[in-house]
């Protein structure tokens, strides 16, 4: 018998014990207790594919997706840095409006899923520093009414 063969059983030997230790100090029943189950873990379920199961993917978006929509096409003007339809903010970098001069920078947050004025707040800014509540407030208005737009086109199909 050469080394060779003898390294095979023996590996397959070594690999079939390393798995058996693996199973924990269940009983030979092979159920825990609750309290021998959760004594120093920290996980509630006891596979990996659980994680997957219902209840880990209900994270739901809270934003209104028509304000979401028509904030990124009006100010599409603008490079996007960073969204999250998580948390519904939308930050985006210096652009210039087409047919002005001025660079501007926005922070949308849409808050609600409700279509309404107080769902959006939207902060804008120039590099010299924020700019006035009335030019806030008419992006927040034209964004409303794209937004508007959006819902009336869908209800159409």
């Amino acid at each position: 018998m050469t080394f060779r063969q003898t390294l095979k059983p023996t590996f397959v030997l070594a690999l079939c014990l390393g798995l058996a230790a693996c199973g924990g100090d269940a009983p030979p029943g092979g159920k825990l207790s609750h309290n021998q189950h959760t004594a120093g873990m920290n996980y509630e379920k006891s596979s990996i594919w659980d994680i997957f199961g219902p209840g880990k993917g209900d994270r739901t978006v809270s934003v209104n997706r028509y304000i979401w929509a028509a904030s990124l096409d009006v100010l599409s003007f603008l490079p996007v840095q960073s969204v999250d339809p998580f948390t519904g903010v939308i930050v985006t970098g210096y652009g210039n409006p087409p047919g002005g001069g001025q660079a501007y920078r926005a922070t949308v947050h849409v808050k609600d899923p409700a279509l309404e004025a107080r769902s959006l707040n939207v902060a804008l800014q120039t590099r010299n520093g924020p700019v006035s509540a009335a030019t806030s407030r008419a992006v927040e208005d034209a964004i409303l009414a794209r937004a508007r737009q959006l819902r009336i086109g869908d209800s159409k199909l």
